[in-house]
């Protein structure tokens, strides 16, 4: 669910002037699990950006109060939620943890960093949601130490069909700023692309598996 549709389209204009988010349909790239995507986003490119940093942080601020309230505890999802949920934070005066993608190998093989009690409300800061499994993961963390998780609030969502399957299977509430949808129709209007581009863009979100095969 996207919060706010003119919010959404902002932070497009955003990601698409730093390159945060690129489109390439005619050269798409090639994601870890071998996916071909004719998107390619880092939303770590944000943080070296004041302006562009303090809006997501508004934002997200704003989302987390009009969707989930105030909890006790804001966590990051390693690694690209780490900075922007320490903002949040301490924008809400709230304390901050964060969960690892992996425990740790060595020492107190901590899969989550910071003071976080049992029964404890949690609102989870994640930079980009693909399939949702590294958000649900971090998800199931804190469900481990009995901590309430109210939602999960991203930058980005790929809008993937597979993603909304998994977190309404793990009954886990999810908000993002930003979507591919919103993405890509901002990115026509600004001239990023044009209407031939479209119909691949459209195209690979609902089959993202059989894209280019």
């Amino acid at each position: 669910m996207i919060q706010n549709k003119d919010s959404a389209r902002k932070i497009a204009d955003f990601l698409l002037q730093i390159k945060a988010i690129k489109l390439q349909p005619d050269k798409p790239f090639v994601w870890s699990s071998g996916i071909k995507s004719p998107i390619y986003c880092d939303n770590r490119k944000t943080l070296s950006y004041p302006k562009i940093r303090t809006y997501l942080r508004q934002q997200f601020t704003s989302a987390i109060q009009e969707q989930y309230g105030k909890p006790d505890v804001i966590a990051g999802i390693a690694t690209g939620g780490i900075a922007h949920g320490a903002l949040v934070a301490q924008d809400m005066g709230l304390p901050f943890v964060y969960v690892r993608s992996e425990a740790k190998s060595h020492g107190t093989e901590k899969l989550i960093e910071g003071e976080i009690e049992a029964g404890q409300s949690v609102v989870l800061i994640e930079d980009l949601i693909s399939t949702g499994g590294s958000s649900l993961k971090a998800a199931e963390a804190l469900k481990k130490e009995k901590c309430l998780v109210k939602g999960i609030v991203s930058i980005f969502n790929y809008n993937l069909g597979i993603a909304e399957e998994n977190f309404k299977k793990a009954k886990v509430n999810v908000t993002s700023l930003c979507d591919y949808n919103t993405l890509i129709e901002r990115a026509l209007e600004s001239n990023y692309i044009t209407e031939k581009d479209l119909k691949p863009l459209q195209e690979w979100v609902k089959n993202p598996e059989g894209w280019k095969k």
